[in-house]
């Protein structure tokens, strides 16, 4: 049985019904609490080529830290924008769920149906 990982924030009701939407179906769940954690560059990047998305696609631009740091500007790299979501988790959209080698938003929470 696969497990399927969710980056998971509780505060957050799309994050909370995609937990749901997973434990409803009877899926093995490994819950990253990215906002805990000390992520690191390589897990970034291993969830975004599983994704198959540029940094820019997971900001979430409605972040203070987005704001302060000027991040709509289009001169940042991918790597200088992953440093910043290392540096400043809040910036990653949530929920994030992983199963093997294929990753999808869960905006809407559906759409993690398609994992399973």
């Amino acid at each position: 049985m696969s497990v399927y990982k969710i980056f998971h924030n509780p505060r957050c009701s799309k994050s909370r019904q995609t937990l749901k939407l997973l434990e409803d179906n009877n899926c093995e769940i490994e819950i990253i609490n990215y906002l805990e954690i000390d992520l690191d560059v390589l897990l970034i990047k291993d969830t975004l080529e599983k994704l198959s998305l540029k940094p820019r696609d997971i900001l979430r631009k409605s972040e203070q830290d987005y704001k302060d740091n000027n991040l709509k500007r289009e001169d940042f790299s991918d790597n200088e924008l992953i440093d910043y979501m290392v540096k400043y988790p809040k910036l990653i959209e949530r929920p994030i769920v992983i199963k093997e080698d294929r990753a999808l938003l869960g905006r809407p929470p559906e759409n993690v149906l398609e994992l399973i």
